[in-house]
């Protein structure tokens, strides 16, 4: 029992030990501490012990919050806080966190005013010239023009400085990705039909009602806004726009992106449904880059435009022909043509739109 009772001061011993050593030091009599100092080791290794204990308990940041801390951190595959806060983007921002680069069908895009369809008030085909004018000045109209451009394997039309096209071969065809073999003539000429990439009645609705005749004529004949294509499918496509019909998917990035740069060129807006359909596609391609053009090119005054209004009384045809219209459009409603050069007479009454020797077909 003596030594339970000498182990209960210990931590009292402890403290007059230690005040005993420290005034020890200091002092003039060095002897008598040096004779109690031996005494502390045995006392200090208990408190020694439970000291240890005490410093590895836990402190306020232990190794659990650590972790928790290190899991919040946002990771590749999980967004942060502030991305999931953060709004969808809309129809025109891009889905990455990449902006769109420059020259790319996206970032042409963005440029576009967005507003919804304009009246069709007024719009006929007439309001942009003739069907096909030889804008550039080159002896060739616009159509042959376009199929010297897209067809391979031309022969042409003898007598004409090859400028008319009598064959050739599409292929690929853009909008279906077909072959076609065109022959000129009353019956083949229409399966390789041109295309205005942005429909002209789709401009009227777009901008084009406050056109002056000259622009007009120059976006009906601009080679950027014209493509060779198969004809069941130009008229399958009408006047639609990307909301409403977009070719083979294959060819859909192509597309889009040539519709952008024609309505950035010739400053037209895009309809709120036609700015979405857009954009879904080029989420496909958002690299896609826009074709190049330049400013817009004005014809001279009077160039291809259309015919002049018919007279107030039609002359009466001559023996044997048929009577006589404005326009080839008028003789088609009222059952008549269609007429060859060289054995109709009418042939001359009429422009040869496409140099085919046939008109009103």
């Amino acid at each position: 029992m003596g030594p339970v009772t000498r182990r209960r001061p210990t931590l009292a011993a402890l403290a007059l030990a230690g005040a005993v050593f420290a005034l020890g030091a200091c002092g003039s009599d060095s002897g008598s501490v040096t004779g109690a100092a031996p005494a502390p080791p045995t006392a200090i290794a208990t408190p020694e012990r439970t000291l240890d204990v005490t410093e590895v308990e836990p402190s306020a940041t232990s190794a659990s919050d650590v972790e928790s801390t290190a899991t919040a951190v946002p990771t590749d595959d999980e967004p942060s806080a502030d991305d999931t806060a953060a709004p969808a983007p809309t129809a025109l921002e891009p889905t990455s966190s990449a902006a769109p680069g420059s020259g790319t069908a996206r970032a042409l895009l963005a440029t576009l005013a967005v507003k919804g369809r304009a009246a069709q008030t007024g719009y006929e085909r007439e309001e942009y010239g003739q069907a096909w004018a030889d804008v550039d000045r080159n002896g060739c109209d616009t159509r042959n023009d376009i199929l010297r451009r897209d067809l391979r394997s031309l022969v042409f039309k003898p007598g004409t400085r090859d400028c008319v096209v009598a064959s050739g071969l599409l292929e690929p065809e853009p909008y279906t990705g077909a072959r076609i073999d065109f022959l000129r003539g009353e019956t083949t000429s229409t399966a390789v039909q041109i295309d205005h990439v942005v429909a002209l009645a789709d401009s009227w609705v777009s901008g084009a009602l406050g056109w002056d005749e000259r622009k007009r004529i120059a976006f009906g004949n601009d080679p950027l806004n014209l493509l060779a294509v198969d004809g069941p499918a130009n008229s399958q496509k009408g006047a639609g726009d990307a909301a409403t019909w977009l070719p083979r998917s294959s060819y859909r990035c192509t597309y889009i992106a040539r519709q952008i740069a024609v309505k950035a060129k010739y400053e037209l807006w895009v309809k709120p449904a036609e700015r979405d359909a857009m954009s879904r596609i080029l989420d496909t391609c958002p690299g896609e880059k826009a074709p190049s053009y330049g400013p817009v090119e004005l014809p001279p005054p009077g160039l291809g435009s259309a015919a002049p209004a018919a007279p107030v009384e039609t002359p009466k045809p001559a023996a044997g022909t048929d009577p006589r219209f404005p326009y080839c459009t008028d003789a088609k409603k009222a059952g008549y043509g269609p007429y060859v050069e060289g054995e109709d007479p009418e042939y001359g009454w009429y422009r040869d739109a496409d140099s085919d020797g046939i008109v009103c077909e």
